[in-house]
């Protein structure tokens, strides 16, 4: 099976960036968010991302003008018919995932590919609520899309080779490298990503060193391009709280125990760079 058409549910950044990545394929794409507004910012996001491209010169001003044209947005989810892959990038909440993947599933065909764009809930669990669980799949975008070569492939233990291999093929047509990963908890980026970032609260938290030491040394021994800490308030301390919270219910393992001074931030509000304020001030 060959997808030519995805539709994409959510125009937040996540989104709109898996739409953008899509369209700049040539893939015909429908975004749905939940009213004109919250969609118009998508297309808008869209349109800037793509200019900055063109700025770049990583893209021409036609390429920009054909992928637009590929993009329709809606706030129906009736759109999705007839498409050959709807991928569900809501926020990371399982009783909305739920809700909204229901509802997909008694629009689409059953030949539709369904997909959800989750960092750290269960595949084989979403796809157990589907009517046809075997082409349900996960397929994981990182942040932002159209910058972001990797795509993780997860495996629910319901999931097709047949609808797995059709995600593959797509993700390299739209220029990314997928990973094939079995269902587990925060799959295998986050898995190693997250538990770094919460050791990083605890040395914090201990006094070892500053969070500009701490984020230079990693940056420095390491040759990551950017420090945890930095990283933590660029992902969101909620989020980072919430699926390391995940991993200490599933596994019942204390090295997932998530730090108390991430908790107290997270309890008072500093969320990061969408509050202002996390580890570090920012200018809103």
């Amino acid at each position: 099976m060959k997808i030519q058409s995805v539709g994409v549910i959510g125009a937040g950044t996540m989104g709109n960036g898996i739409a953008q990545v899509c369209a700049v394929a040539g893939l015909d794409v429908v975004m749905v968010d939940i009213n004109d507004a919250a969609v118009q910012r998508g297309l808008d996001q869209i349109s800037k991302s793509l200019d900055r491209l063109v700025k770049k010169e990583t893209l021409t001003a036609d390429q920009k003008e054909a992928a637009l044209k590929h993009i329709k947005g809606s706030t129906s989810y009736a759109d999705f018919k007839g498409l050959g892959l709807v991928i569900e990038a809501a926020t990371e909440n399982q009783a909305i995932k739920e809700k909204i993947l229901k509802q997909v599933d008694e629009i689409v065909s059953k030949d539709t590919i369904i997909a959800t764009n989750t960092s750290s809930l269960s595949i084989t669990k979403l796809a157990a609520l589907d009517s046809n669980p075997a082409r349900f799949i996960g397929m994981h975008f990182f942040n932002p899309p159209p910058l972001m070569a990797l795509v993780e492939v997860i495996r629910g233990l319901q999931t097709s080779d047949a609808t797995h291999a059709a995600i593959i093929d797509m993700a390299k047509r739209v220029g990314k490298e997928p990973i094939t990963v079995k269902n587990s908890p925060g799959f295998v980026v986050n898995r190693i990503l997250l538990p770094m970032i919460n050791e990083a609260f605890f040395v914090l938290s201990e006094g070892l060193a500053s969070p500009e030491d701490i984020d230079a040394g990693m940056k420095l021994g390491c040759n990551q391009p950017i420090g945890p800490l930095a990283l933590a308030d660029l992902i969101g301390l909620d989020t980072c709280l919430a699926v390391m919270e995940v991993y200490f219910e599933n596994f019942s393992d204390s090295k997932y125990r998530p730090c108390p001074l991430l908790r107290e931030m997270v309890a008072a509000g500093y969320l990061g760079r969408k509050t202002g304020r996390g580890v570090y001030t920012y200018d809103k």
